[in-house]
């Protein structure tokens, strides 16, 4: 298995994974996507800025995370200093054939990776209440819970944040 910076190529196969993905999250009663979001617009634009990875396993997309220090301002009601810079993930996908053989970790070592490079030693990543799967794997790869927010964009939507910090010196 490898992790590569996703090209405009792996799009489509992206797609088919969010759309796959989705009704499992929302069986769960996990709404934080849906058929609108997220989209190829959305992939389009990571892939551009050069922070959209992919986890391939032989040869295609079974994961995939935007590794950003895109912020959202609700993040401060957790009590995070938005003035700090962060890695963020967002769209963090793995999946369903191959769940359980450690690709969203893979992902996000690959988060502490571009962190490390760029001399951040701040992760910052938020799921939604409903979704277990990553309130399980996050501490497991050193992230701390931080509390609770609401997002504008996704409104009646609960999230907890959690956060892990690098020891860089």
């Amino acid at each position: 298995m490898t992790v590569r910076p996703a090209t405009l190529n792996d799009i489509p196969a992206l797609l088919h994974l969010v759309r796959r993905v989705v009704p499992l999250m929302q069986a769960t009663g996990n709404f934080q996507w849906d058929d609108q979001y997220p989209n190829a617009a959305v992939f389009e634009k990571d892939i551009a800025l050069n922070q959209l990875w992919v986890a391939e396993l032989d040869g295609k997309p079974v994961g995939v995370a935007a590794i950003t220090t895109d912020q959202e301002p609700e993040y401060a009601k957790v009590g995070w200093d938005l003035s700090e810079t962060a890695i963020v993930v967002h769209r963090l996908a793995v999946d369903p054939d191959v769940r359980g053989r450690g690709i969203a970790a893979l992902l996000l070592a690959q988060a502490d990776e571009v962190a490390r490079q760029r001399g951040i030693d701040i992760l910052r990543i938020d799921t939604n209440t409903q979704n277990e799967a990553t309130q399980r794997l996050f501490p497991k790869v050193g992230y701390q819970f931080a509390g609770e927010i609401g997002l504008g964009f996704r409104p009646g939507l609960r999230f907890y944040c959690y956060e892990k910090r690098l020891n860089l010196s």
